[in-house]
This record gives C-alpha cells, sequence and structure tokens, in this order.
C-alpha cells in the first residue's frame, strides 16, 4: 500500500467523489465522514473551535492509502494543531466538539494493511509538522479501527491508550410504530401518546412538516437557530463563525440528499425543530430548538415522537441520538453506547 501526504485544499476537494466511494465500504459509515461535511467543517475550522489566537494555525495533513492499481484503500483525515492539552497533535478531521461520530476511512478488510502503515508513515515523513501524539476523538467504542490501533501500536512500540467519553444512545428500530411503543417503559408510552393527543386536539392549528426547498432552506436554518437561541447555553454556542458552519453543513447535506430538518408549528409559529441527517438509512439526530414559550404543548417531544413514528414507516433500521445523556433519550428507547480517544505516541528517539 502507498501512503501519500496531502497538504492543499485543493488536493482535499479533489478527493470528494472517491472519497465517499470509500466511505461507503469503510468500517464507521457516518455522514460526519462525508467528504462535504468535512470540507465544510475545514472551511471554518469546526466553527471557530480550532481558530487559534497563538500558537500554530490548524495545518491539513491528510493522508491516503492506494493499491499497487491506484484505487484508494484508505484516508486517515487528519489535521495538525495543539490539541486540548496544549500538545501538538495530530487529530481527525471534524473534531471534537461538533462531529459526534469520527474515525479513519477505511474497509475492515483494509484495517490490518492500512493502520500498521499508517504509523509507520507517521513516524517518518520528513513533510509533517513536528508532532507529539495522534490523538484520536468520537470513535464508536464498536468501531473495528480501536482494536487495529491498539494492535499496531503495540508492534511498533508505541504507546496506546483509551478513554470512554460521551453516551450516545440510540434507538433499534423495526416492525411498527405500536410494537416500538410497546417495548418502552409503559408510563413513557403512556405520555407520549398523551401529549400527541393533547396538540392534535381541533381547538390547535397544529403542522409538521421537513423542510425541501432548497431556495428556501438559509431561512429554514436562521428560523431553527432563532428556536436554538431559546436555551441560553445554545445561544452562547451561536457565535457567527458557528453559524456560518452550522449553514454551510445543511446546504452541504441538502444538496448530497440526506438533510432532515423537521419543524412543528402550532397555530402558525414554529414551537420546536431538529435538524437530523438521513443517512445510511438512519435517522442521526443532530442538534433541536425549542419554542420556549409554547414549552406546555411539549413540542419537542411531540415531533420527536412524530420523527421516530416518519423513520419507522420509512424503514430506517435505527434512530440515532448520538452525543449527550439527556433523560429523555433514554425514555424513549434508547439503548447506551460510548464514543471513545485514543490516543497514540511513538516511542523516543
Amino acid at each position: 500500500m502507498q501512503l501519500t501526504l496531502l497538504r492543499s485544499t485543493a488536493e482535499f476537494q479533489s478527493l470528494a467523489e472517491e472519497w465517499n466511494d470509500l466511505l461507503e465500504k469503510s468500517a464507521s459509515h457516518v455522514p460526519f465522514l462525508r467528504h462535504e461535511f468535512l470540507f465544510a467543517w475545514w472551511q471554518t475550522l469546526g466553527g471557530g473551535e480550532w481558530k487559534k489566537s497563538t500558537g500554530p494555525e490548524p495545518d491539513l495533513c491528510l493522508i491516503t492509502g492506494r493499491r499497487p492499481d491506484g484505487s484508494l484503500a484508505g484516508i486517515a483525515p487528519l489535521f495538525f494543531t495543539l490539541n486540548r492539552d496544549s500538545e501538538p497533535a495530530l487529530m481527525l478531521l471534524g473534531s471534537i466538539e461538533i462531529s459526534d461520530y469520527l474515525d479513519l476511512i477505511v474497509a475492515p478488510e483494509d484495517l490490518s494493511a492500512f493502520v500498521p502503515a499508517l504509523l509507520d508513515f507517521l513516524a517518518s515523513s520528513p513533510d509533517l509538522p513536528a508532532w507529539a501524539l495522534l490523538d484520536c476523538y468520537n470513535l464508536i467504542e464498536t468501531s473495528p479501527t480501536l482494536g487495529a490501533l491498539q494492535a499496531a501500536a503495540q508492534t511498533s512500540g508505541w504507546a496506546y491508550q483509551a478513554e470512554k467519553l460521551q453516551h450516545c444512545p440510540a434507538i433499534p428500530l423495526a416492525g411498527e410504530w405500536e410494537s416500538y411503543l410497546a417495548g418502552i417503559d409503559k408510563k413513557q408510552r403512556h405520555e407520549i401518546r398523551r401529549k400527541m393527543r393533547r396538540i392534535e386536539s381541533p381547538e390547535y392549528s397544529v403542522r409538521w412538516y421537513i423542510a425541501n426547498d432548497q431556495s428556501k432552506l438559509a431561512e429554514e436554518v436562521e428560523a431553527f437557530f432563532d428556536l436554538m437561541a431559546y436555551d441560553p447555553e445554545k445561544k452562547a454556542f451561536l457565535t457567527p463563525e458557528m453559524r456560518a458552519q452550522m449553514q454551510l453543513a445543511a446546504q452541504a447535506a441538502f444538496k448530497a440528499g440526506w438533510l432532515q430538518l423537521a419543524f412543528i408549528e402550532i397555530n402558525g409559529e414554529k414551537a420546536a425543530a431538529y435538524l437530523n441527517f438521513d443517512y445510511a438509512n438512519q435517522i442521526w439526530v443532530y442538534n433541536s430548538g425549542i419554542n420556549f414559550d409554547l414549552g406546555s404543548f411539549s413540542p419537542g417531544w411531540v415531533l420527536l415522537g412524530y420523527l421516530i413514528q416518519w423513520a419507522i414507516q420509512h424503514k430506517r433500521h435505527s434512530f440515532d441520538f448520538m452525543r449527550g445523556d439527556e433523560d429523555y433519550k433514554y425514555r424513549f428507547g434508547g439503548i447506551d453506547r460510548r464514543v471513545m480517544r485514543a490516543t497514540l505516541r511513538r516511542p523516543a528517539p
């Protein structure tokens, strides 16, 4: 396998078709590894997360692995920066806050060849910035990459460490809406039905919809930001750089056909919204916003119920709440998992 270091945005952009083709075969086929998502992320440095006032600017360090016939076998989508511990590190593009799941992009059958070759390349390439560790956040705990990294580190004499990070519950979906309800806690089942019946009362004008008009998408995303901003923490999160990042990501996902931006309106006023990804036959719940002035209707719960019902009707096999251990995720039937951080340090020369 021939490994190559790519440092320019133009080289990054040129990989789009090969990148996404390989991702479909990858051990971690997640929307946050799509080329369009990570390219948008790089344009804003994660919505400003890696914008440095002091120290080195982040530096693109993509590493591709190709077979003798030239076909793409693996991608290590890396960049160089000072990590959260102020150490010079190679990190996964998308780290840390706004990409729930990250990984190397390589088919499971090629991991045993690509990962050792990657460590050898990182240790020997004279063209890389002066890095101290490979620092990989947000690998799902079931990713085979974790085992491959540990095995390659042991063989090469590198120090390997893994730690558990956030919870990321998901609901496996099968059957019908009623069978889903039957599988969750009785009290929660009653609450979902009660809240839906109340909001569907003839005395209220209620509709929910998924945004599907590209000409109005920027406006709809801004409306979503308005709902997010009812929460003081989310309002602080929505810096101008983060708004630009989320607009870019939403536009890219819509163009590629996997954005699910859903709203519920009560008497003509937007009451709640979810920005999800409808990707790889799953729903990935990315963020939400609630109009607190209409909180008595529980619009977030009701819209979530409609979206789970939609997912079941459209034969999606999972409803992934992603990072965060909020109580409602488990009440709706989420089964717990964790994301991991893996760090690798090469031996001293």
